[in-house]
């Protein structure tokens, strides 16, 4: 459990660049004194390094063992004009998640430069259960839900949200054989999004893609299309940063199931 906690926060630290004491707590289940202490422990060991203003970022020791860096920065050096691009083409606002601790968070978004009408998701977490970026992640990475006692525990955003493990569990084996998430007004009324991982296992199976806009623009057929380019640029990007690449799963025969 104490290494697990550790290893908690050095992900935390190592995704978000700098983070403070508050961050680490707000994207895991620390209370802020049991936090701080492990922070020490980590600062003590050079894993860790105190920056200004109570912020703390990857130590010298780390980098020199991992040599390498993945933060948002770096990875939005390389996502983000591939997601403004994917935005402008077809006119809806595009989406960069990745797992945070024990959460997903939206930590980027491409709008359309092209005047056309579009609904912005916003940044900040989003639960595993209640969003196509979450479940996208939750689907190839199944112990992050399903390892744990939820029964009755996932919160009802509208009345689409799913809330029994059960079907849960079952729009999860969907994901998996389509590649894409879908949420219709399962976290806010009249708003939809799809997304897809980044890959399908290692850190590229913590990362998601996605689209999102209204469901009067993000009807059945349109999901599905905008599914499968999101698949295609979840290709490319993997393959263009010389990651695992992305395979397409099999497809699922007879009708698509919908997730509302």
């Amino acid at each position: 459990m104490h290494l697990e906690r550790l290893t908690l926060i050095l992900e935390i630290v190592g995704q978000k660049g700098l983070a403070t004491v508050a961050d680490i707590c707000a994207h895991s289940d620390l209370p802020k004194p049991s936090a701080y202490r492990l922070v020490q422990d980590l600062v003590g060991a050079g894993l860790l390094e105190p920056v200004a203003r109570g912020r703390f970022a990857i130590g010298s020791r780390l980098k020199r063992i991992t040599q390498s860096d993945q933060s948002d920065r770096v990875l939005l050096e390389f996502v983000a004009p591939a997601l403004q691009q994917a935005a402008t083409e077809h006119g809806a606002a595009f989406f960069l998640a990745r797992l945070r601790g024990r959460a997903v968070e939206i930590i980027h978004v491409a709008t359309p430069d092209s005047g056309v009408s579009y609904l912005h998701p916003g940044l900040g977490k989003r639960p595993l259960h209640a969003c196509s970026c979450g479940k996208a992640i939750a689907a190839f990475s199944p112990d992050l839900l399903l390892a744990r006692n939820l029964e009755g525990q996932l919160k009802a955003y509208t009345e689409f949200t799913l809330t029994r493990v059960a079907d849960l569990e079952a729009d999860l084996e969907v994901i998996r054989q389509q590649g894409y998430a879908e949420c219709v007004e399962e976290i806010d009324r009249g708003m939809c999004s799809v997304a897809a991982p980044l890959g399908q296992t290692g850190a590229d199976a913590t990362m998601s893609i996605g689209a999102a806009g209204s469901t009067r623009v993000f009807t059945a057929a349109f999901r599905a299309e905008i599914g499968q380019a999101i698949m295609r640029l979840c290709r490319e990007l993997s393959a263009g940063s010389g990651r695992q690449n992305h395979d397409a799963p099999a497809r699922r025969s007879g009708p698509r199931r919908k997730s509302a």
